[in-house]
């Protein structure tokens, strides 16, 4: 399955190079965006414009990646709305793309787990297992030698 990855950056000329490196490396299915989906599924790449229009709380911030410049405010903004990955525009495009890799692995580990919890759900008909212990025999036994 092809994710999808929104990027949501003004910079125009690195919007292009991320966008070219992102579909060199892996299958993505990659969209420059003024306003990310939130609703969609997939990878956000956001700069600090696009991060400042967002409602908070994020919807899975795990899955957001931040670009931005060196600002101490805004990585404690970043923090408390549960971005874990932020990474400087001035950072090669190697470790932006290594960013958008982890957080497409954390969408997808959040959507299996989902999956799966979805797929557990008790019947009505189940029978219900006796937990007690078997009863054991209480008369002492002893070992003949000779």
């Amino acid at each position: 399955m092809m994710q999808t990855v929104q990027l949501a950056i003004a910079d125009g000329g690195y919007a292009a190079a991320l966008r070219d490196a992102l579909s060199r490396s892996c299958a993505w299915h990659v969209e420059s965006v003024q306003n990310p989906d939130l609703a969609r599924k997939g990878v956000l790449v956001l700069d600090e414009f696009a991060f400042a229009r967002q409602p908070l709380p994020l919807i899975n911030p795990e899955r957001v990646v931040l670009i931005s410049h060196h600002d101490p405010q805004l990585f404690a903004q970043a923090w408390d709305a549960g971005i874990v990955s932020v990474v400087s525009q001035e950072d090669p495009l190697n470790t932006v793309l290594l960013a958008v890799m982890a957080a497409a692995l954390r969408v997808a580990k959040t959507s299996n787990a989902a999956a799966a919890a979805s797929g557990i759900s008790p019947s009505g008909e189940s029978e219900v297992a006796s937990i007690s212990p078997r009863r054991q025999n209480s008369s002492h036994k002893r070992c003949k030698t000779q």
